[in-house]
């Protein structure tokens, strides 16, 4: 089983310029906020899954952005999406956009993208989120608490998907 203990990014500029890594305020994560986690791969969306429901979040997982789609339409939005950037079918990105044009409450959903790619930062800019984060460094589990709980504070959807 993959574990995400011990990771963080490897550089500041691994995390958006205007994010800053600190520990959420005393009481800042709302009463049993909801994640909606998509990602491929398996290993790592358990991984989420424990990491986040540790942390005290709810937690819902989509194995893909059509799966992810159709979850979103199905039930409560979450408070969050934690979205992998490549996929096969419907990328990170389309996934974004789809929900800005679904228009039905999606749109203003914080996004949350995790990738190993070098250019995230290029594609949260696309996609008109502040909050990204790179993949598998060290130290990786506390920073995407840290950016999940700024954006569920913040509740700042994307601005251009």
């Amino acid at each position: 089983m993959l574990t995400l203990e011990g990771m963080t990014p490897e550089s500041p500029s691994d995390v958006a310029a205007e994010t800053t890594i600190e520990g959420p305020p005393e009481g800042s994560i709302p009463t049993r906020a909801t994640v909606l986690v998509v990602d491929d791969d398996l290993d790592i969306a358990e991984a989420c899954e424990e990491l986040l429901a540790s942390a005290g979040y709810g937690v819902r997982i989509a194995h893909g952005g059509r799966d992810a789609l159709a979850s979103l339409s199905e039930g409560t939005l979450p408070d969050c999406v934690l979205l992998d950037v490549d996929m096969p079918g419907v990328s990170g990105p389309e996934m974004a956009h789809q929900m800005l044009l679904h228009d039905a409450g999606e749109e203003c959903i914080p996004i949350l993208l995790v990738s190993g790619r070098i250019d995230l930062p290029d594609i949260a800019a696309r996609v008109g989120t502040p909050y990204f984060l790179a993949k598998a460094s060290a130290g990786y589990a506390d920073a995407l608490l840290a950016i999940l709980a700024r954006a569920v504070r913040e509740r700042r959807a994307p601005g251009n998907a």
